[in-house]
């Protein structure tokens, strides 16, 4: 007889029974139906208040840790009924102690780390219990594959903590723990297949390109002055040669005014090197210099002829607007003529370099401000300051000349 047959027997023969049993169905459905829903809402307020706010990675890291910990914990059980022989309600209360130790430690690391932002004593004996748990539970395996999978699983979990608490660290000191003095990046730049800065490829060609033409050129240089046979000059020149050629060609040197000013930089910084052996950088400890006493101004002219207002007025003008290498022949030729006034034991004014080389005036002080700080220079001044009390101000000769002087403001103008 089909079933449906055999309940409408029993309900015509049991009337009374069958109401009982569909009034206590109803009342379990009812039961079920609220139990469900209590567990939907706790389920809802947990997920809201503990998983939503936090990020993928932890609630993933938080998942996986807990299969990891699962998996040791199952080792345990089979640990402690085969080797300790723990049988019935002794077994299930005394199996996974160690994975409650390991739980409870990485809770107080935690809590440590979010204190003091360090996980102390606590964050030791997580790895230390997680170790003796992956030993004990590897040491009932059946085979070496499931001793390593006994061993790997409990330190996977710990890894996954391990990482959990580095990043909620990073998060709220806004640092890392260390910097490691070995890493992938630092042994690429060190072999020299990584950039430590962000130029581009051809940013990085053209400063090899340009570096390779100022060597050159130091090189050929030293030849010269070293006095090299026709053969090395001829090989120096000819390497210089095609440095410079490669260097257009790939570099738009001829047309680019920054590279042009690079390279113009490289080679000033080649060709003097032997002027950083004379420098005297000041001591960072030493205690601050006093101030001369200062000496009366001097007296202004009371009258100025035609020629010497034309002069001034020329001299102050705007600078004319020249290119690259207009600009890199009058700074030559500018640094000639105070090395050969200096060769005089005179040290001449920036209107003096203004008007025998034709650069600007401000451009001629911005050089006369660098170049009074060499050692030669730097003597005179403080030899005409120490024997006449003249200061140096940019704006007349540390030594007097015999020739006629005239004063304007504070200026003198060799006639």
């Amino acid at each position: 007889m089909p079933p449906i047959d055999q309940i409408t027997v029993f309900a015509s023969d049991h009337p009374v029974g069958t109401a009982v049993i569909c009034v206590i169905a109803l009342v379990l459905l009812a039961l079920a139906y609220l139990v469900l829903r209590a567990v939907y809402r706790a389920g809802a307020r947990f997920f809201q208040k503990y998983v939503a706010p936090r990020p993928a990675e932890d609630v993933l890291t938080i998942v996986a840790a807990s299969i990891a910990t699962g998996v040791s914990a199952q080792g345990m059980w089979r640990f402690s009924g085969d080797v300790l022989g723990f049988d019935g309600p002794l077994r299930l209360l005394l199996f996974a102690f160690i994975e409650v130790a390991v739980i409870t430690s990485a809770v107080r690391a935690r809590r440590n780390m979010r204190e003091n932002y360090s996980a102390g004593i606590d964050g030791i004996a997580v790895w230390t219990l997680t170790s003796l748990s992956a030993v004990l539970s590897s040491m009932d395996a059946r085979s070496p594959a499931e001793a390593v999978f006994r061993l790997a699983a409990p330190l996977v979990a710990a890894w996954l903590w391990e990482r959990g608490m580095a990043i909620e660290r990073h998060r709220i000191t806004g640092r890392a723990r260390i910097n490691w003095r070995i890493t992938p990046e630092r042994m690429l730049v060190r072999v020299g297949l990584a950039e430590v800065s962000d130029r581009t490829t051809s940013e990085v060609d053209a400063h090899r390109r340009l570096t390779r033409v100022a060597l050159a050129a130091k090189h050929a240089r030293a030849l010269r002055e070293a006095g090299a046979s026709d053969r090395k000059m001829r090989a120096a020149l000819a390497k210089l040669d095609r440095a410079m050629d490669q260097a257009v060609e790939h570099t738009g040197l001829a047309v680019d005014a920054n590279r042009q000013e690079a390279l113009l930089s490289q080679i000033g910084a080649l060709f003097n090197t032997s002027s950083l052996i004379d420098l005297s950088p000041p001591v960072p400890w030493a205690p601050e210099p006093e101030e001369p006493a200062a000496r009366p101004a001097l007296p202004v002219a009371a009258s100025l002829d035609e020629d010497d207002e034309d002069e001034i007025e020329m001299l102050d003008a705007a600078p004319p607007i020249v290119d690259t290498a207009q600009r890199a022949a009058l700074m030559r030729k500018a640094r000639e003529y105070w090395d050969k006034q200096i060769e005089r034991k005179f040290v001449p004014r920036a209107a003096d370099i203004a008007h025998e080389t034709g650069i600007a005036l401000a451009t001629a002080r911005e050089y006369r401000a660098l170049w009074k700080l060499e050692s030669r220079a730097h003597a005179l001044i403080e030899a005409a300051y120490n024997e006449h009390g003249i200061i140096d101000t940019g704006t007349f000769p540390a030594i007097e000349t015999q020739e006629r002087v005239l004063t304007v403001n504070g200026s003198s103008s060799g006639r």
